[in-house]
């Protein structure tokens, strides 16, 4: 699992540690400008930025991990670099204030879910567990947040969320592991309603969404 990869590896890691950095640095900040520009309130925008980077760099480098890596070692290290290169401007007050906010450091949770569901699914021999508990979190809790700001231009839990997001989770669950991933991806939408202080949904969403299909695929087809 944390063998020394092949030199390549590397390379990959920095080719996807670069378009993650892209894409929260200079993609997001540059479609700020853009919804501002076009009259948004700041909240609005940083929600949809949020969402944005969930999807474009969540989503995409899971996406990529089976086709470049066979050890988890270059991931863990992207994760830190990611979770602490997050985490430094909560402490120093520098917020990047197009998609941080000072309310809470959900993006912190989100990197370090991602790497820690990731490393799930090397340990058991099975990436695409791993892949698509993180597309609950990464596409569906994006898509999840992109509908409720559209109707209502603040960060709620209205349901309307979820039944968006059970229309992502339930047939790409389905599609990777059967029923039980259907149910699976059914579980993370609901659960994704709730929040237990500072355990937000990029922590039960995952998990959930992972646990449901180990414990279900022996009993469901």
């Amino acid at each position: 699992m944390l063998v020394v990869p092949p030199l390549h590896e590397w390379g990959y890691t920095a080719i996807l540690l670069a378009w993650v950095l892209f894409t929260a640095l200079i993609l997001t900040r540059w479609t700020y400008n853009v919804m501002r520009g076009r009259g948004l309130e700041h909240n609005v925008a940083v929600y949809y930025n949020r969402k944005l980077i969930h999807v474009l760099a969540g989503a995409t480098v899971a996406l990529a991990t089976p086709f470049v890596f066979t050890s988890y070692l270059p991931i863990a290290v992207m994760v830190i670099i990611l979770a602490v290169g997050n985490y430094i401007p909560h402490r120093t007050g520098k917020l990047m204030h197009w998609y941080q906010v000072a309310e809470n450091m959900y993006e912190v949770n989100f990197i370090i879910m991602w790497g820690i569901i990731m490393g799930i699914g090397f340990l058991l021999g099975n990436i695409l567990l791993s892949i698509v508990a993180i597309m609950f979190m990464a596409v569906g809790d994006g898509v999840t947040g992109l509908v409720r700001n559209l109707l209502y231009r603040r960060r709620t839990k209205a349901f309307a969320g979820n039944l968006a997001m059970m229309a992502f989770c339930i047939p790409a669950g389905f599609m990777a592991f059967g029923f039980a991933g259907a149910v699976g991806g059914l579980l993370a939408s609901l659960v994704e309603k709730f929040e237990f202080g500072p355990i937000d949904d990029n922590i039960t969403v995952p998990t959930v969404g992972l646990a449901s299909i180990l414990l279900l695929q022996p009993i469901l087809p």
